[in-house]
């Protein structure tokens, strides 16, 4: 089951394009969505576990996305 609720996936690619979107389409999404906050994520975690943190952080975060 999705972690992102469709309602908000539909709202963010009608505010990107202004044209309607099917329930697939938000599905779609949102499953590609999930899976690329999972890889952040990870990526992320790996920094902080560097840094010797326990705490992912919005620097690692930031990082792990530059990095993708």
């Amino acid at each position: 089951m999705p972690e992102l609720p469709l309602a908000a996936v539909d709202r963010i690619i009608r505010k990107a394009t202004g044209i309607r979107v099917s329930e697939e389409a938000s599905k779609v999404l949102t499953d590609h969505l999930e899976e690329l906050g999972m890889q952040v994520a990870r990526e992320a975690a790996v920094f902080a576990k560097h840094a010797n943190r326990k705490t992912i952080t919005g620097a690692d975060i930031r990082l792990a996305t530059k990095k993708q």
